[in-house]
């Protein structure tokens, strides 16, 4: 069948057999070529015209085109005339690599039975690969090994597919070689995924079962709800129920994405298509919701997923006060595009007001940060980033602490408790021993440590406050960029933590209070008094800045006042009269000293919190 004939049966297939529809994801490490890879699959069944075509194409955001990264998981519709003469629908999810974006990935799985597991054939198995590869058999699904890049000098082929079978326990004799820039080996892709991925089930005649994969917001269209139909049939025009909320909606319209929306006349078990229904806000649409409809509903909901937990919470404040409502509107129009961002208002004394957001881990945040200041055109200050600790009380509550400065009374609380992560490092053996070092500096526990040709994977237990600043950074700095990390929340664990407070002229600043553990506390306190006396600018009074720890100060700096010359206009004459003036000017400086207000400036809060090194 001709390509362009392909096509047009996409959209004419409205009663699809279940036995021609494949359901996969692509999964793999950062930078092993999963969108390329996608590109090529769409390129070569003829998807989308050849004049629209460009690189990352499901990469939609100007930010994940920039930084050459996956952030949101996208979906494509591909038809497929097969060598068995067959033509297959083929439902393709392109997943994040990042750590940060695993929900992402979680999700995905749900939707789809079968995982195309794309490794570089230079690399072999990184931390990421395991991550996901797990999630996809913790899914259920079928895998099928792909090796890109073999077109490189550098590829090793046989070594990786043994890599895959040691590392990760699945048979990788039938792995596919391709080269997802060159296009060589891709029919040979389409053929596995119609041969040895598994068709999905369902039963149309049954009520109507489908699974909320996704949500967005479009500026036309409202919010876009992208569903999984697991049994029945969803029509254009059905009053439809979402069995967690309770709400009810009509279709407005009903479309798969090829990766354009087109419009089709109804969806049945095993397709994954969008609608819209004029809802109004995302958060009425929970992911992992089970829809059905309104007359005739189905028994027992789908499972539905976990909730994303953000772990790694900071304070977003505009730099010109007067930008604070232009804030809230991007953070609450983002909210509507990213489910796992959430947001609530804080006040600062030095920094006025603005917003403490919790964000699943620093990429997330920096990328959150970057579209509040590329789209919604802010200048912001990012205060430290901490994670959230467990505060037992002496009288049995538990209480959750976001934000170091809102510590209670030291006499009030029990113990409190710090997440921990479960790290996976996957190193080169040279770098190792720094690698190992790192992990014993960051207060790590070793778990496991075990082999992978000349790869060591190092697995250690670590605080997560210590893995927030800059391990990512120290570990591609030590092993020269050719480290992979990849980490999971495992538990919360007593330790023995306190708040450190700056003081800067006696009177505390919020911005720069963090959690810290009390056998390091002092080595921080002192590099950062030390840091805030380079960056706050001299006064005309002496400035103490201090470190401490409850009442008790572990140190200090004192920046020296800009002293005028009060004695130059006396030109000789009795000194008494010099005396006098400096005894004045003393006078004067201890009032100004007593009463003066330090101007920090908004710089200062960033560099005193880089200082983790």
């Amino acid at each position: 069948m001709p390509l362009f004939e392909a096509r047009a049966a996409l959209y004419s297939l409205a009663m699809t057999e279940l036995s021609h529809i494949r359901n996969f994801s692509i999964v793999a490490h950062i930078d092993h070529g999963k969108s390329t890879l996608a590109d090529r699959l769409i390129q070569l069944t003829g998807t989308v015209a050849e004049r629209d075509m460009k690189a990352q194409l499901l990469d939609a955001m100007d930010i994940e085109r920039e930084r050459g990264i996956t952030i949101k998981a996208n979906t494509v519709r591909i038809s497929y005339p097969a060598q068995d003469g067959n033509t297959y629908i083929l439902n393709l999810i392109d997943t994040p690599g990042h750590v940060d974006f695993a929900y992402e990935v979680s999700r995905s799985m749900r939707a789809v039975e079968g995982s195309l597991l794309v490794v570089d054939a230079t690399q072999g198995v990184e931390a990421q690969t395991l991550a996901n590869v797990y999630q996809a058999i913790d899914a259920d699904h079928e895998i099928v090994p792909v090796l890109n890049k073999i077109d490189l000098p550098a590829a090793e082929p046989e070594r990786v597919k043994e890599q895959i079978e040691d590392v990760i326990g699945i048979d990788a004799s039938e792995a596919v070689p391709i080269s997802a820039k060159t296009g060589l080996g891709i029919p040979d892709v389409l053929e596995a995924i119609v041969q040895r991925l598994p068709a999905p089930t369902g039963d149309r005649n049954a009520p109507l079962k489908a699974m909320l994969v996704d949500s967005w917001y479009d500026a036309y269209l409202g919010v876009v709800v992208m569903i999984r139909v697991m049994d029945g049939v969803i029509r254009k025009g059905d009053q439809v129920k979402m069995m967690q909320t309770g709400a009810s909606y009509r279709l407005d319209k009903l479309a798969v994405l090829t990766p354009a929306m087109r419009d089709i006349a109804e969806l049945g078990p095993g397709e994954i298509g969008v609608f819209t229904a004029s809802i109004k806000q995302v958060r009425d649409t929970r992911v992992g919701d089970t829809i059905t409809h309104e007359k005739k509903p189905t028994d027992k909901p789908l499972p539905g997923f976990k909730p994303a937990q953000p772990v790694v919470f900071c304070g977003l404040f505009p730099v010109d006060a007067n930008d604070f409502e232009a804030l809230r509107d991007a953070i609450e129009k983002l909210a509507l595009n990213d489910a796992s961002f959430s947001s609530e208002m804080e006040t600062s004394a030095a920094l006025g007001f603005g917003f403490r957001c919790g964000f699943l881990g620093l990429l997330h945040l920096e990328v959150i940060r970057d579209r509040l200041e590329r789209e919604y055109d802010l200048d912001l200050i990012t205060t430290a980033p901490s994670v959230v600790f467990r505060l037992h009380m002496r009288d049995g509550e538990v209480r959750e602490l976001h934000n170091p400065a809102d510590m209670p009374d030291l006499t009030l609380v029990d113990h409190i408790e710090e997440p921990r992560i479960k790290a996976t490092i996957m190193v080169p053996d040279e770098y190792l021993g720094d690698v190992l070092k790192l992990c014993q500096d960051r207060r790590g526990i070793q778990l496991d440590l075990t082999y992978a040709g000349s790869r060591a994977m190092a697995v250690y237990d670590l605080p997560l406050a210590e893995v927030v600043f800059d391990f990512y950074d120290r570990l591609k700095s030590v092993t020269k960029g050719y480290a992979s990390f990849d980490y999971q929340i495992s538990e919360y664990r007593e330790d023995n933590l306190v708040k450190m407070t700056i003081l800067v002229n006696d009177e505390p600043v919020d911005a720069l209070a963090i959690m810290v553990h009390r056998d390091r506390a002092e080595s921080r306190g002192r590099v950062m008094v030390e840091k805030l006396k380079e960056l706050i600018p001299r006064h005309m009074f002496k400035i103490p800045i201090q470190a401490a720890i409850g009442g008790r100060v572990i140190a200090r700096e004192t920046l020296s006042a800009m002293r005028k010359d009060v004695t130059a206009k006396c030109y000789g004459g009795d000194a008494t009269r010099k005396k006098k003036l400096l005894e004045k000017q003393k006078a004067g400086k201890k009032k100004m000293r007593q009463f003066g207000k330090v101007e920090i400036p908004q710089t200062a809060f960033i560099q005193a919190l880089k200082m983790d090194n």
